[in-house]
């Protein structure tokens, strides 16, 4: 008899992070069906019917019994992720997971746990069929091999019989974390010297807790120390390094430290893993915007209007995967305001920045980035009325310095362009300048 394989997705056409619509019954049938044959398996699809939501006692059999699984996780399907958490408790291996190419980020770091992608058309059906077949009957027959691929099984020793005297070295390792964060919060304020002697203080930084490792890394950002966020990246743990967060900030350090074609290799290689998203765009784009300031600075003509282009080709894939973070909509429109002559696309997306930015601050969850948004709408606008109030908000919601040194930069920018351009007409950039700069420290 052929060992089952139970197979985790959803059902139907349902839409990806991206809003395209994807047959996954035909992924189904097309797909994985032929691969887990070629395996020498017997496909066993999850059940599409719950009781009232709640899964039933031969759905948890499925789960735990199953010689082996395959779950596809495209469009983040919240069934499919609390069963393959159950999966992963109950087995040390044998499950396989798969997810669509460019369906947007999995809200699940999938990279350590080798994700298969696979191709779909637009029209939402599997193409090229053979090729992940190839690899999913691959996988699915190295499965039979007893390594583990639960991460639970991977990270936790000795589980599930875990030897309960380990209870009082959990506890130390809370504590330790607890002190080391209090440590971080009085080192952040202290700077840079006293932020690497912490460091040094912390025995092994790829085995401490994940949350401590982080405080570090973010609290070099605070104080501009990009070399030693780049330096901390590789001493992580394999799980943590790869986190779409420590990416992008390795990318935004990377960038800061002079590194930009290191910081744009970073950040493509994180998109072609883990999809298209407004923060990592966000990020590449002001790779490309500052490449762009150099060869500008240095007389490099086209090369300049071609990291231009580029720039604002990146801001705009940000935005458009998520039109509720305004930062990528905000730095295309500013960035289509100084190409000569202006991008009139602008015109159609500063309406939509606005109104993204208006709603996040309405719902109460505003940061300095919504003010500074807003004060730079204002000045692209010309209204010296909205560009007083919002500078004034964004003034008191600094939280590290480079944040007001960020927006000096974009503004100067847009009083040079129209400088150019003979529109230099805007009284109030003067004042803005000075208070951004005394914020900044730069003063």
């Amino acid at each position: 008899m052929s060992p089952l394989c139970f197979i985790l997705m959803p059902f139907g056409k349902k839409k990806d992070a991206t809003g395209r619509e994807i047959d996954f019954d035909a992924v189904y049938e097309q797909l994985i069906v032929p691969a887990v044959h070629d395996a020498g398996m017997e496909p066993l699809r999850a059940d599409e019917e719950k009781t009232g939501g709640i899964i039933h006692k031969p759905m948890f059999e499925r789960l735990i019994l199953c010689e082996y699984a395959v779950a596809d996780l495209t469009a983040a399907n919240a069934n499919v992720f609390y069963e393959l958490g159950v999966r992963h408790a109950a087995k040390p291996h044998t499950t396989v997971l798969m997810f669509a190419e460019g369906s947007g980020q999995i809200p699940f770091d999938v990279a350590q746990l080798r994700a298969i992608p696979y191709a779909v058309s637009a029209d939402g059906q599997p193409s090229d069929v053979a090729k992940f077949q190839t690899l999913l009957t691959k996988r699915l027959v190295d499965a039979r091999k007893p390594t583990h691929d639960s991460p639970i099984y991977q990270l936790l020793e000795d589980y599930p019989d875990i030897d309960h005297t380990k209870t009082d070295t959990f506890r130390d390792r809370v504590e330790y974390s607890k002190t080391m964060k209090e440590h971080l919060a009085q080192a952040r304020k202290a700077g840079l010297d006293a932020l690497k002697t912490l460091e040094g203080d912390i025995k092994k930084i790829d085995d401490c807790e994940a949350g401590v490792v982080i405080d570090l890394f973010l609290s070099y950002r605070a104080v501009k120390g990009w070399d030693e966020m780049i330096s901390l990246v590789p001493k992580m743990s394999p799980v943590l390094m790869t986190t779409v967060m420590v990416q992008e900030q390795l990318g935004f350090a990377l960038n800061r430290a002079g590194r930009g074609e290191d910081a744009e290799r970073v950040l493509q290689e994180l998109i072609a893993r883990r999809g298209p998203s407004s923060e990592t765009y966000g990020i590449l784009g002001r790779v490309y915007k500052d490449r762009w300031e150099t060869a500008r600075v240095a007389g490099s003509v086209m090369l300049a209007k071609g990291l231009l282009i580029k720039a604002i080709d990146a801001y705009l894939k940000g935005f458009g995967a998520d039109w509720r973070d305004a930062y990528p909509g905000i730095n295309a429109v500013t960035l289509m305001e100084l190409k000569d002559p202006p991008d009139p696309r602008r015109l159609e997306i500063l309406p939509v920045v606005t109104y993204a930015v208006k709603q996040r601050v309405q719902r109460g969850t505003q940061d300095y980035w919504d003010f500074a948004t807003l004060l730079e709408l204002a000045v692209l606008a010309k209204d010296e009325v909205s560009a007083t109030e919002n500078l004034a908000s964004a003034l008191a919601a600094v939280r590290e310095s480079w944040e007001p040194e960020t927006t000096l930069r974009n503004l100067r920018l847009i009083q040079e362009a129209r400088e150019r351009r003979c529109e230099n007409d805007f009284s109030l950039f003067t004042e803005i300048e000075s208070e951004l700069k005394q914020k900044a420290g730069l003063a």
